[in-house]
């Protein structure tokens, strides 16, 4: 990203992120989560680009397991496009936002047809597949093949918020001026780069927490300008969680959950009291029809899609 694209007044100091990428690269070595699987140098592009799809607002400790079950079931993108879909959405588990399987099984199935059974490498290539959005192709790209693209996750836009702009959180959507200035604050340098994508995502994720930010933990505490300043309140639009109990959500987990243990296909009659209310039961079968995620059948029953 030119530098000209950036105002001179939204431009970190170059010595301040000299001192930044050093220690938080630093820090990465030391306390990071170096051992996750994906992390490993020998970890495969197609390991590396199913655990960033499986991570997406998932906690990694859920994920190891059934990243780990997936690779050992489906090693290459040819292996799971050989399978059926609905076995994809079976393995999927309880991981939450279950379309992401689906969109893995017909991203490998692209990667079969138009890539001979690899990951395609640049993030044009990684953007064309399904499901794929930018975070994905650009941290595909650097964890996979290297490529120092700007990785831009919840966790960095935490960080730099508090520690470059000195705000309690960054804005509830990601902007422009976010995104240029998590480019402004990449390292010029390629290998520097790479690590300082994972190892200021890792600092959000394991010190640089929304809610109890361990300060005294942090390698940057005394240049953050957020703690330096006292930490001031968040001042910003309002930030909603996500409410589960009695939700469309927790009823479509359900469902899937009773027809994953299932096997085969189910009558409704297994699946009407998923919920309280039976009108809140056929909306979210019906979403989940129409978003590919259970296959109707005759008789009024259901399965995942074969």
């Amino acid at each position: 990203m030119p530098s000209s694209q950036v105002p001179l007044s939204q431009r970190p100091p170059l010595s301040l992120l000299s001192v930044l990428h050093e220690r938080v690269n630093e820090w990465y070595g030391k306390a990071g989560r170096t051992h996750l699987p994906w992390r490993e140098p020998d970890c495969s592009p197609w390991g590396v680009f199913l655990s960033e799809v499986m991570s997406q607002q998932t906690p990694l400790a859920r994920v190891e397991p059934a990243w780990r079950e997936w690779m050992e079931r489906w090693p290459t993108p040819a292996d799971l496009a050989a399978a059926p879909p609905g076995d994809a959405v079976r393995a999927w588990g309880r991981l939450g936002y279950p379309r992401r399987a689906l969109r893995l099984h017909e991203a490998a199935t692209v990667m079969v047809a138009r890539h001979g059974g690899e990951v395609p490498c640049t993030p044009e290539e990684l953007l064309a597949l399904p499901g794929v959005g930018a975070y994905t192709a650009a941290a595909v790209s650097c964890f996979a093949f290297g490529i120092p693209e700007v990785v831009v996750d919840t966790n960095v836009r935490r960080v730099l918020a508090r520690t470059l702009e000195g705000k309690a959180f960054p804005n509830p959507t990601l902007n422009r001026a976010e995104t240029l200035l998590a480019a402004e604050s990449m390292p010029a340098e390629r290998d520097t780069a790479n690590t300082w994508n994972v190892a200021v995502m890792e600092l959000g994720a394991l010190v640089c927490v929304a809610r109890g930010p361990r300060c005294d933990d942090c390698p940057v505490a005394d240049l953050c300008a957020w703690n330096v300043s006292g930490r001031p309140a968040y001042d910003g639009p309002p930030r909603r969680g996500q409410a589960w109990h009695g939700t469309d959500r927790q009823v479509r987990g359900e469902l899937l959950r009773r027809l994953r243990e299932a096997h085969d296909a189910v009558p409704f009659a297994t699946l009407e009291d998923s919920a309280d209310d039976r009108a809140q039961v056929m909306r979210c079968l019906d979403s989940l029809v129409a978003d590919g995620l259970v296959e109707p059948l005759s008789r009024r029953r259901f399965r995942l899609p074969a």
